[in-house]
């Protein structure tokens, strides 16, 4: 994981004051897991991951898909985070549901993948006249982080997704890209239903 993203998965544990039960989709045993940070000290923390099990830290991965998280209970986590992890989930929409469906009323759901943006570019070809083929490509062009296979790698998220599919019926959103290639990552807290 990149430093600039872990560093802002921690502005926003800092931020919220993040606290007791704590999951990871996605979960790495290595210090680069977002459960390792000092931040995260007091949490209750569990990951899943499809490859790795075991403990590191203070926290257990266990084998899991994120598809079909029926081993733990509706609204049992305070805090579910991912990251990296829905580009390469086929049927990310099925992840999606599990982590609302465990997650805590007023829970905070923090969510990061691989994103597109807007060549800087875009604000300068309006001024240029008549079309020609630069001044096309650099207005349909956008720019977006490389494909990285594992175990395969099939979408990238607009600021419109999260707003619109991740965080759908959740109060206090808010979406940030970061970086360039782009990073998104959003973050908003479950309604009680």
């Amino acid at each position: 994981m990149h430093s600039k993203v872990y560093k802002e998965y921690e502005n926003i544990f800092r931020e919220h004051n993040i606290s007791g039960r704590v999951l990871e989709i996605g979960a790495t045993l290595n210090k680069k897991s977002l459960l390792a940070s000092k931040l995260l000290k007091n949490c209750d923390k569990t990951g899943i991951n499809l490859v790795d099990s075991g403990k590191f830290l203070d926290f257990e991965n266990i084998l899991c898909n994120a598809n079909d998280m029926s081993i733990f209970k509706d609204n049992e986590f305070d805090c579910v985070l991912c990251n990296s992890v829905l580009e390469h989930d086929k049927y990310f929409w099925k992840s999606i549901s599990e982590m609302k469906r465990i997650l805590k009323d007023n829970g905070i759901l923090i969510i990061g993948t691989p994103s597109y943006k807007d060549l800087w570019s875009h604000k300068f070809t309006k001024y240029i006249k008549g079309q020609n083929l630069i001044s096309d490509f650099l207005r349909s062009t956008t720019f977006t982080f490389k494909l990285h296979s594992y175990p395969g790698d099939y979408y990238r998220f607009s600021e419109e997704t999260y707003k619109d599919v991740f965080f759908e019926g959740f109060k206090n959103v808010k979406i940030k890209t970061i970086m360039m290639p782009p990073r998104t990552i959003g973050y908003g807290f479950k309604n009680q239903q």
